[in-house]
């Protein structure tokens, strides 16, 4: 499965993007997440359903430092996506 999320909120300057990044690569979840220039962050997610929804999970508790307001979440079709990287 695939989904796109968008997570607004204090979500830039606390290690959001590599604490994503770590857990995708624990999970075996291919994708990407960057930071948008309006403060948010945006990752998109594709594997296993169970592992992409810990993912999901992951992104509304972000890591420490971190304040989630908001969480949107997007289905998409699959892409055949291989690794995991910060854009």
């Amino acid at each position: 499965m695939r989904r796109r999320v968008l997570v607004s909120g204090h979500v830039q300057g606390v290690f959001f993007r590599d604490t994503v990044r770590n857990a995708a690569e624990r999970e075996h979840v291919a994708g990407w997440v960057r930071n948008n220039r309006d403060g948010a962050v945006e990752a998109v997610f594709e594997g296993a359903p169970a592992a992409v929804e810990t993912m999901i999970a992951l992104c509304r508790e972000g890591p420490p430092g971190a304040h989630v307001e908001a969480v949107e979440v997007r289905e998409e079709p699959e892409e055949g996506a291989e690794g995991f990287r910060i854009r």
